[in-house]
């Protein structure tokens, strides 16, 4: 057994090892209905007008709006409805029925809302005034000709996607997929479904990690569980260099004599182990590598712990083979902490909380933990707040920013 001699800060870890190799991006075409989710790999510009022309906003009546200029409730103004496709040539007070995206007629500039007339036979009555292009929608307004309708490494949310839609794509460049192999290792593991012998359990890592790779749309492989051998290690993460694109692995990494994980990557090449031991809490044992220009992660096998190494390192990892230009966050809110907790000075500590609104505060209620195992702390909580590591702890009503990783409870 031997200590850690030296904790690297978390960020000093994260630039070394992410400047101690270069990604290189791969772009794919595919259809808009397929593009949910993935990052756009160009900056794209509209090709036209958006509305291509004035177009109304509402079911009414197109007309010119001096011609309403007095008219009220208590003295409305009759427009005779006219079936002429424009209005320039036409005499005061004349109305044509339109639908909501119907182009303007000629000479209109106003649309009366259908709500806000009486048909009389082959005339309206109109009682409201309309200013100039009200209830217009005006060409160009959503977006004009060769403005930028969405930004290279943006992710698309369905209102890209319809903008782009109403823009006449119907496919896009996208970010291709990064392939992350996932290994588990450990001679207590047992696959899920599997029956149990004395002193196994149950390995969920694997699936945990590949959902939070999914969430940030990379292609999750798996690589299975190693035992604890060196040679089985060496030849699960050797297969992982070679299918996938980046490699995770979990348990194996800390100071036991059957921490096998860093002195086998070590063992097969440069870099190799290029950080092992991050002052973070839960997940201090996480090691970063590099082999065959391959970036390689090797997180603790505590649930919650693996977690945080993913959050820490892993989230801009995936930025970077996504080429997106910083790293994607998850959600924050500002919340007000219910209650003191600590920390140890000099690690930057996770602490997992519920976040609900009472009374019209939103407050941070601390989640009692029982160590980095205890993946319950998580499913009880819906965010974490981080302690920095200048400090040791919280206090109670202190104002902090929860990092997001549930809807707030009400």
């Amino acid at each position: 057994m031997k200590g850690f001699q030296k904790l690297t800060l978390s960020y000093e870890a994260l630039q070394s090892w992410l400047n101690a190799f270069q990604i290189e991006t791969r772009v794919t075409i595919v259809p808009l209905t397929e593009a949910s989710n993935r990052i756009c790999a160009e900056d794209i510009q509209a090709k036209q007008d958006l509305p291509r022309f004035d177009r109304s906003a509402v079911d009414g009546f197109a007309v010119k709006s001096e011609d309403t200029t007095g008219t009220s409730q208590s003295k409305p103004f009759l427009f005779q409805l006219t079936e002429r496709p424009e209005l320039e040539d036409a005499g005061p007070r004349q109305a044509k029925q339109i639908w909501t995206g119907t182009p303007i007629p000629k000479g209109a500039n106003a649309v009366i809302m259908l709500e806000n007339t009486r048909q009389i036979n082959d005339k309206i009555e109109v009682w409201n005034q309309a200013t100039p292009y009200e209830n217009v929608s005006r060409k160009g307004e959503d977006i004009k000709k060769g403005e930028t309708a969405v930004q290279e490494g943006a992710r698309l949310k369905p209102q890209h996607l319809g903008l782009l839609a109403a823009l006449g794509h119907s496919e896009i460049n996208v970010m291709q997929k990064p392939k992350i192999a996932i290994l588990a290792t450990g001679n207590e593991l047992v696959e899920a479904g599997n029956q149990l012998g004395e002193n196994q359990i149950h390995e969920s890592n694997r699936i945990m990690l590949s959902a939070m790779c999914l969430e940030l749309e990379t292609e999750p492989l798996d690589l299975g569980i190693a035992m604890d051998d060196a040679d089985d290690i060496k030849e699960k993460i050797q297969i992982g260099l070679k299918i996938a694109d980046a490699v995770i692995t979990t348990g194996g990494t800390s100071v036991g004599g059957l921490d096998l994980v860093p002195d086998v990557v070590n063992q097969m090449g440069k870099p190799g182990v290029i950080i092992h031991g991050v002052a973070i809490r839960p997940g201090m044992p996480t090691a970063l590598a590099v082999l065959n220009e391959k970036p390689i992660m090797i997180l603790s096998g505590n649930p919650v712990a693996a977690i945080v190494g993913f959050e820490v390192f892993g989230r801009p990892l995936v930025c970077k083979m996504l080429g997106m230009k910083k790293e994607e966050p998850r959600p924050t809110v500002e919340a007000v902490m219910a209650r003191r907790v600590t920390a140890a000075l000099g690690r930057k500590t996770f602490t997992r909380v519920k976040v609900f609104e009472k009374n019209g505060e939103i407050l941070a209620e601390p989640i009692s933990t029982r160590g980095s195992g205890a993946i319950s702390t998580m499913t009880r909580g819906n965010g974490f707040v981080i302690v920095p590591e200048n400090r040791e702890g919280i206090d109670e009503n202190e104002k902090v920013i929860v990092r997001m990783f549930a809807s707030i409870e009400a």
